[in-house]
């Protein structure tokens, strides 16, 4: 099974709940430790909330890469936060309002806009998942909030091909598992959409809200924990658009130029409280919950 396909099962097979915990404690006398239950291959166990943010405006600004300088970067649809432009901090979005599903969800997400020929196709599927997967359970205990203000970027603009190793982002085709998803553009047969999945690196290093290169203060894991340069756990961010786009993308391209330049821009804006209740009951416990953060 390739690895978009199980994403995509990751983040659509309901969690089955064991109930065995109960008939164990029942039977086990007192002072004496219930065995714990074999794993089941039927459990799929999903840490796990979301966000749904239709799409808000498009700008050519990059309040990370290029602040305070509007028209510079090249166009992007961004998505939450209704205010976002090269000038936005923290302290704008936070007065700012949301299309997000959660309302709260306050943050900024952007991406380069996608055209066919000079025809804009803005997403109409898009959805932000924080995850607790990538790690290892006794990190997933661990995760943190992101912090105030944490700005990350993944993939990037830059690349120079599918063999690029800075190329993070995944191309698939919703409802048509027999297309193999690629690292470029791929043809979608009718009845489907093209989709996009990326993964934000899930590592901090316990300091930096940016960095000079906006990428140095942000790892991914490695086999399955942080690296001791990037102590702190926090949920892994990913994006999934779904753009209504089928056929041959021979016309297809980014606003930042093919596929495999797809990036990723977030700008955290959450409510302390709201989002450190989502990774204690969602993540650290290993629950499926849906937009309101509650188990779903």
């Amino acid at each position: 099974m390739s690895t978009l396909r199980r994403w995509r099962r990751a983040v659509t097979t309901p969690a089955l709940v064991v109930a065995a915990f109960a008939a164990l404690t029942a039977t086990a006398g007192p002072g004496s430790a219930a065995p714990l239950p074999e794993p089941r291959a039927d459990v799929v166990r999903v840490a796990e909330f979301l966000a749904e943010c239709p799409a808000s405006h498009r700008l050519p600004d990059d309040p990370i890469v290029f602040p305070n300088q509007p028209g510079a970067s090249h166009m992007h649809s961004f998505f939450g936060n209704r205010t976002t432009n090269a000038a936005s901090t923290l302290e704008s979005l936070q007065r700012g309002t949301s299309t997000c599903s959660p309302g709260i969800d306050l943050s900024s997400y952007w991406v380069p806009t996608l055209y066919r020929g000079d025809q804009v196709v803005e997403p109409t599927g898009t959805t932000f998942y924080y995850l607790g997967e990538g790690v290892d359970d006794a990190t997933i205990a661990r995760i943190k909030p992101f912090p105030p203000g944490l700005r990350v970027v993944a993939g990037n603009a830059m690349a120079t091909g599918v063999d690029d190793p800075s190329v993070r982002s995944r191309w698939s085709c919703l409802h048509a598992g027999q297309v193999n998803p690629g690292k470029d553009f791929v043809t979608c047969p009718s009845g489907s959409m093209l989709e996009s999945y990326l993964d934000f690196p899930q590592c901090w290093n316990g300091r930096d809200l940016d960095a000079a290169d906006h990428r140095s203060h942000m790892a991914y894991p490695v086999a399955g924990t942080c690296p001791a340069t990037h102590p702190v756990p926090v949920p892994k961010l990913r994006q999934v658009l779904r753009y209504p786009v089928t056929g041959d993308p021979a016309t297809l391209r980014l606003a930042s130029g093919r596929g495999y330049t797809m990036h990723g821009d977030f700008f955290n804006a959450w409510p302390e409280d709201e989002l450190a209740r989502r990774v204690r009951d969602c993540i650290n416990p290993i629950v499926k919950c849906g937009a309101n953060g509650t188990p779903s």
